[in-house]
């Protein structure tokens, strides 16, 4: 393993205009217990890979309360309180759960001041950096769920809000009320169904956060562009999970890919992509 490897080698992205943090980020989900719920298998190791991303260069780091639920917020806490001056902390709130697999929506104003509020304890936080509503709720406004969201912010409790699993029309919709500095949405090689969604990320400076940035594991199948994606970590002599970063690192200047593990030597792996460099016909051959 590259002794010399930093998530910084990435590059930097500023969110809001005074949270600068390296391109290439952790997401938390991962270091929970099977089926996103409860405490991991083994608990010292959770907490060791949180320790490593941050002195492997990693300073933005994204969780939510029902990851867990709650669990992941608290282990952020116990491996890092007192947390490095530039470590910025995303979480999200507006999904409960019942149990292991299981994701309901429940983005009500009252529920959402609640998630917050816990959400900051088990963080042992006075504010949030990045505070993202989870997912929009059918059966509530939209505008209903982001204004809670602001009367939070006005309150000192949330630095600057993101949205997650969002259309255009919900972030514009959204934008109207305040301004937003992430959006996190599925986005890897094989889904590409937010195109349009990172597009107007990139021309508004939004960053844009991919969830299952390495397609949930199954890039070993055979379509044509997983078949590029083979060629290409090849060439450069990586594994496929790194080419997969580096694509997104590529894709666009405002992306910043969140891989989660719960191992040591995956999280390297993954870290060790931030220096990967791919050439255009790269990007091109992946198209």
């Amino acid at each position: 393993m590259n002794a010399h490897m930093n998530a910084s080698a990435a590059g930097r992205l500023v969110l809001g205009a005074d949270l600068e943090v390296n391109r290439l980020g952790f997401g938390a989900m991962r270091i929970t217990g099977r089926g996103i719920w409860g405490d991991p298998p083994d608990v010292a190791t959770a907490v060791r890979v949180l320790q490593r991303a941050v002195s492997l260069g990693v300073t933005f780091i994204d969780t939510a309360d029902s990851y867990g639920p709650g669990n992941s917020e608290s282990l952020i806490a116990r491996a890092l309180c007192p947390y490095p001056s530039d470590l910025v902390i995303a979480t999200k709130g507006g999904l409960v759960r019942p149990g292991p697999d299981h994701w309901n929506r429940d983005a009500r104003p009252e529920h959402l001041r609640e998630a917050c509020e816990a959400s900051l304890q088990r963080l042992r936080r006075e504010r949030i950096d990045v505070y993202q509503l989870h997912a929009p709720d059918p059966k509530v406004p939209l505008e209903d769920s982001i204004g809670e969201l602001v009367r939070l912010q006005r309150a000192g409790k949330i630095r600057h809000i993101g949205v997650s699993n969002v259309s255009v029309a919900e972030l514009k919709r959204c934008e109207r009320l305040t301004p937003i500095v992430s959006v996190q949405n599925r986005y890897n090689l094989e889904d590409r169904d937010s195109d349009d969604v990172l597009a107007y990320c990139e021309s508004k400076g939004i960053a844009f956060l991919p969830w299952a940035p390495l397609g949930s594991g199954r890039h070993a199948r055979g379509s044509g562009s997983l078949r590029a994606l083979a060629r290409v970590a090849e060439r450069h002599g990586i594994t496929v999970g790194q080419a997969s970063i580096a694509w997104l690192l590529g894709r666009s200047r405002v992306m910043v890919p969140i891989p989660g593990t719960g191992s040591i030597a995956h999280l390297e792996e993954n870290v060790a992509a931030a220096s990967v460099r791919l050439t255009p016909p790269d990007m091109q051959d992946m198209r």
